[in-house]
């Protein structure tokens, strides 16, 4: 059938339409990298809250350390990601465009220092000449060097092997390795045969604190500043609900299950290995124990750390840049 001019107009008018709505539903997607830290987000996975609440279309993609996840966030395959405060400095370090928005959880005592009980380790100091195993560049990595520091114990005695959480759990069965510093699920795991010597709380105490985060490419998220505030609210939500109901987050509850099948965790060990962080209110992540003052000076010194580690080349004067509470401020109306 012919079409006169009118309908072939109309005909290209329809297929522009259709093709601009392709493409404004393609830009409602985003990637967001997720690791096993086992933390109330991961009841929004499970839930699809988010996506509901923002119409976009959320690839949830898993992986093995906070390295990894800058390198994905550097290739623009992830648009947003969870981190440890130590891979976050490094990818602000080398410039990346991001912005820490969100304080995933305060380690607290989540993460620690496991000897072997046959190790015959009693202290720091008896690390000399072991196999202690962390993943390079995660908090986790940072707070080993820097309680070996303290302790006087020279990095270069001590043979510190870089594994992804996985791979310690493997290389612990095996008889391997003397010592890991790492958290849940493997923490828990290990601990069966080791022995707790040293904390994230209790490094964090003698000067170096840690904590998780969540990161943004900032274009992105100038672009999408709606899916950030609905984000942001879904997230505290998440948190409050855990706190003022963590007695009844056991292992056959649906928040538990939830959790336990994103992280890979057996569900019993998930309540008491939460149970070691502390999870901040919107409050607090905007105040200047957090976003408002402290995480960029926390950001500072891991920065310190890494440049000895030779991980980066420069320092930035001021890692405030790298921070915003906007979206969390906007979520409070404020």
């Amino acid at each position: 059938m012919k079409m006169n001019k009118r309908q072939l107009v109309g005909v290209a008018a329809a297929a522009l339409m259709v093709c601009g709505g392709a493409f404004a539903q393609a830009k409602k997607e985003v990637t967001f990298a997720h690791q096993d830290m086992l933390v109330p987000l991961r009841t929004v996975m499970e839930s699809g809250e988010l996506e509901k609440a923002t119409g976009y279309k959320i690839n949830w993609r898993m992986f093995g350390g906070g390295g990894d996840v800058i390198k994905a966030m550097a290739s623009g395959d992830v648009q947003l990601g969870e981190a440890g405060s130590s891979p976050i400095v490094a990818a602000a370090s080398q410039g990346q465009d991001i912005k820490l928005f969100w304080i995933l959880d305060d380690i607290a005592e989540a993460e620690a220092l496991i000897v072997r009980n046959s190790s015959g380790i009693k202290s720091v100091k008896d690390l000399k000449g072991k196999k202690v195993a962390t993943p390079f560049v995660s908090t986790a990595h940072y707070q080993l060097m820097a309680i070996m520091k303290v302790n006087g114990v020279d990095a270069k005695d001590v043979n510190v092997m870089n594994l992804r959480p996985p791979e310690i759990a493997a290389a612990w069965e095996r008889g391997d390795i003397d010592a890991a510093f790492i958290w849940d699920p493997v923490l828990s795991k290990i601990k069966g045969n080791g022995t707790m010597i040293e904390s994230s709380k209790s490094i964090g105490a003698k000067g170096f604190p840690t904590f998780d985060g969540l990161i943004v490419n900032a274009k992105w998220a100038a672009e999408n500043e709606a899916f950030m505030v609905t984000l942001v609210k879904v997230l505290a939500k998440a948190d409050d609900n855990y706190r003022k109901n963590k007695a009844k987050w056991t292992a056959d509850s649906a928040e538990i299950k939830a959790i336990a099948k994103w992280t890979k965790a057996d569900a019993k060990d998930v309540p008491p290995s939460m149970a070691l962080y502390t999870f901040p209110t919107m409050d607090e992540q905007a105040g200047p124990k957090w976003l408002g003052g402290a995480a960029a000076k926390a950001m500072t010194s891991t920065a310190v750390f890494l440049k000895e580690q030779g991980r980066i080349q420069e320092i930035k004067p001021d890692y405030s840049a790298f921070i915003t509470d906007m979206y969390i401020k906007k979520a409070m109306g404020k």
